[in-house]
């Protein structure tokens, strides 16, 4: 019988290749297939198998998948096992992105490639250092003080050593005590090539290979055992990795020399010195390790700089704040501001929480958040975001988000999660990894089998050596990190320069782009428009009561133009009246009734929406506003257009210039626009723009947006508002505005803080430098092993008598991990 069961929690083939395994062993299954693709998992057996079996056996594997019944909606995933030990202050995930963007809430080990486990960087919302009492360490206090117990004075609390941290100094210590034992090894093995050996005068060569045998047990079984575990891990749950290669080959050298010295009767002469003891490999297997080891260090060092960008944006956090209260002020901990609460900020503080200025002026230093170097001018009313720098003058603002709800915090979990994504380009080394070791031992094997067969005396010790050399040389690990390196090197860099990239896929497709779509308002303008008149065409309604309709229909509405209209409306002493049944019709306008009447306010479609007629005199005067580049909204009242309201948005500076940078790069550039054509096309000649549609709501631009797609085209969308989240959504790289709708950026995969056209040239050119760093990674990676594995095993010593010693293939092997690390952290100093 066959039975289909959905399967939870895959990644990669990786995982595939695991759960496969595990369904297949379980008790009565004949064949088990499992499809990564469909998260489908195909079981045959000879009778009917409770899914409960299959549960358990995952459950006990770990707990890191789940199996279901199509249909039946739940994901089984049992517990996540993690190894015991300091929790550090974040989530856990595996630097390779084995399992994709699976977390850990423990540190330890990746249970598919054996990769320590790493600490994702996380914001710290409390005061700095506290206090406690020595004598009673439930009390802590932000500030210094008396004890209010025992009245003893409070001491200084220890600050929380990261995961990251702890990690690189256990791995440190045991690394010198591996290098303790290592070197006397080390020395031992070989002072036999000195000549009359001073050593051996001391005692017998068989009582110094004994000293070497005890030398060996800290380092193989304390400095350096947990690869023995990793490796057992991957051979039982058949995750084959890097670890299982170290295992197997150092784990060889050091069991041979140890039944060399027990049982050296079984062994061939080929194998035994000239006094008669066998020739043991103590010096191999710990020097290998340690060598691992070291590149283990170095690789947590260089790992740690690959998030730095996160670590710089963590650093703007301020810890406290200054809280008016009542006209008094009063220092409080970032964790304790409340929405709403006034807070005064000093010159040269940082803005500790996102909000608006409430009272004064000021510069503020923004360039962290959105790579611009220019300090912006902030008044009453204006927006202030966490982590910027206040310039020379003091203001009062209030807040109005706070925790996880600022900017600053949303951008840092916005590259926290990006890092850990995968990007397409990651399937290749994938594919590869998952066939990798399993060929690798292949070649030692056969190594072995043709040193034995064909080489010269000894041949056995030739084999030996060479068989475990190809075993150590060989690095899958080079291969994972060449793609997640780059890609959390990247990420960082674009958050730096204002360039939030919400996943890899989006970082990869970019640079494929060769179409781009863009809005008018918000994109290609400031999207602060400011209204520059309002007039009536009706003799039974004056100006101002034009201006009192139009107010109190857009008091409801959060439109940037309704905003615009509103702010002109208090401008001019003109209160809104109440307005009932308002509805907002998306790319069109606004309606609802207002003094029992019908009142209408947006476009000519809103107009024919409203069935409102527009007389000869209004269309001429709309039409030579909009020849200007105005946009102009036209109000009916009962079926009838009455007056209309002019609004200009002027045009960033530097839309014109980033247009003509990407139309250099051969990137079709069109703007579709929910204005008229007259106003369209005045925008559309200062920028330079030839391809543009104007009057199109949103189901017109997914419709756009899915004919290039049609025609092949790769397809990326930017805008800001809502009527732009379907085109955002449907196209192959949705760009929003930092500056507009949350649905906006929402919908999109890449947001620009700043809200600039030159963004999109920088996440283009990002793009360029992450994909040319991951090929160059992936290059070296392969040519590596490509290179190295023949050599290990020998083929040039036919032709030029060269022979590569397993100690020189450990060292190789554990610097071609820091390598693509170094090369990817090049990616911080490039300029895009």
């Amino acid at each position: 019988m066959k039975h289909t069961y959905d399967i939870h929690g895959m990644t990669c083939n990786g995982c595939r290749a695991h759960v496969e395994n595990t369904l297949n062993a379980v008790e009565g299954v004949t064949k088990a297939s499992v499809d990564l693709e469909k998260s489908k998992a195909i079981v045959e057996s000879e009778k009917h198998i409770p899914i409960a079996a299959f549960k358990k056996a995952l459950e006990d594997d770990g707990g890191a998948y789940g199996i279901s019944i199509p249909g039946d909606g739940h994901q089984h995933h049992g517990p996540k096992k993690q190894k015991s030990g300091n929790t550090g202050s974040g989530t856990f995930y595996c630097p390779m992105h084995c399992e994709g963007d699976k977390t850990y809430d423990q540190p330890g080990d990746c249970p598919v490639c054996g990769m320590d486990l790493v600490e994702e960087a996380k914001m710290n919302t409390h005061s700095g250092t506290q206090y406690t009492c020595p004598m009673h360490s439930e009390i802590v206090e932000d500030e210094p003080g008396d004890c209010p117990i025992c009245g003893m004075e409070l001491v200084p609390m220890k600050a929380d050593v990261s995961a990251e941290q702890k990690s690189y100094d256990r791995l440190l210590r045991k690394f010198w005590i591996a290098l303790a034992f290592t070197l006397p090894i080390f020395i031992i093995a070989m002072s036999e090539m000195i000549p009359n050996n001073p050593l051996y005068d001391l005692w017998d060569i068989k009582y110094w290979n004994w000293i070497q045998l005890g030398l060996s047990i800290p380092v193989v079984f304390y400095a350096t055992w947990m690869f023995f575990e990793r490796a057992y891990r991957s051979v039982k749950t058949w995750n084959l990795n890097m670890f299982t290669l170290i295992g197997i080959g150092s784990g060889i050298a050091w069991l041979f020399s140890v039944f060399g010295m027990l049982f050296p009767d079984i062994f061939p002469s080929q194998f035994k010195t000239h006094t008669g003891t066998v020739h043991v490999y103590f010096e191999a297997a710990t020097v290998i390790l340690t060598l691992v080891l070291l590149g283990q260090l170095l690789e947590a060092r260089a790992h740690s700089k690959t998030n730095n960008a996160v670590k710089e944006l963590l650093k703007l956090a301020p810890n406290k704040a200054v809280r008016v209260v009542d006209g008094k002020e009063e220092v409080i901990a970032i964790d304790k501001i409340e929405i709403g609460d006034l807070l005064r900020v000093k010159p040269g503080d940082k803005i500790p929480v996102d909000g608006e200025i409430h009272e004064g002026k000021t510069s503020v230093d923004e360039s962290m958040i959105s790579g611009e170097p220019i300090p912006v001018d902030k008044m009453e009313g204006d927006q202030v975001s966490s982590g910027t720098i206040n310039g020379n003058q003091s203001f009062i603002m209030k807040a109005q988000k706070v925790g996880s709800d600022t900017l600053l915090a949303q951008i840092i979990e916005m590259v926290n999660k990006a890092s850990r994504s995968q990007a397409p380009i990651q399937k290749l080394a994938d594919r590869i990894s998952a066939y990798f070791v399993p060929i690798v031992v292949l070649i030692s094997v056969l190594t072995f089998v043709v040193w034995a067969a064909f080489g010269p005396e000894p041949r056995y010790v030739y084999a030996l050596v060479n068989a475990i050399a190809v075993l150590i040389i060989a690095c899958p690990c080079a291969l994972g990190l060449a793609t997640p390196m780059s890609v959390m090197v990247g990420v960082g860099k674009g958050a730096q320069s204002g360039v939030l990239i919400k996943n890899a896929e989006a970082l990869e497709k970019m640079k494929r782009v060769n179409t781009l779509v863009i809005d008018k308002t918000g994109t290609i303008t400031a999207g602060k428009p400011s209204v520059e008149k309002v007039g009536a065409v009706s003799q039974k309604y004056t100006d101002k009561e034009v201006l009192q309709y139009i107010v109190s229909l857009n008091q409801f509405s959060e439109h940037p133009l309704a905003q615009a209209a509103v702010k002109y409306g208090k401008e001019q002493q003109v209160e809104a009246i109440e307005t009932k049944d308002f509805e907002s019709v998306t790319g069109k306008g606004v309606m609802g009734n207002v003094k029992g009447k019908e009142v209408a306010l947006g476009n000519k479609a809103m107009m024919k929406e409203a069935n409102a007629s527009i007389s000869e005199e209004l269309e001429k005067e709309v039409a030579d506003q909009q020849r200007l580049g105005k946009t102009v909204s036209i109000l009916s009242i009962d079926r009838k257009a009455v007056g209309y309201m002019v609004i200009s948005d002027k045009i960033k500076a530097s839309s014109k210039n980033a247009i003509g940078e990407l139309q250099s790069q051969g990137i079709s550039v069109i703007m579709l626009t929910g204005d008229n054509k007259e106003t369209a096309k005045a925008v559309a000649e200062e920028v330079n723009l030839g391809d543009y549609k104007a009057s199109m709501l949103p189901e017109d631009k997914l419709k756009e947006v899915e004919r290039l797609q049609e025609e092949g085209r790769i397809v990326a969308v930017a805008g800001d508002g809502i009527n732009d989240a379907p085109a955002l959504a449907k196209s192959d790289v949705g760009i929003a505005m930092g500056t507009g709708t949350d649905v906006a950026i929402e919908s999109a995969a890449i947001t620009l803080v700043k809200g600039d056209l030159q963004g999109i040239v920088k996440a283009r050119n990002l793009s360029d430098k992450v994909m040319g760093n991951i090929k160059q990674n992936l290059f070296f990676a392969l040519v590596y092993n490509t290179l190295g594995v023949p050599i290990a095993a020998g083929v040039l010593y036919p032709f030029f008598g060269l022979l590569l010693s397993p100690m020189i293939a450990a060292l190789a092997m554990s610097f071609s991990s820091v390598s693509v690390i170094g090369n990817a952290l090049r990616l911080r100093k490039a300029s895009i």
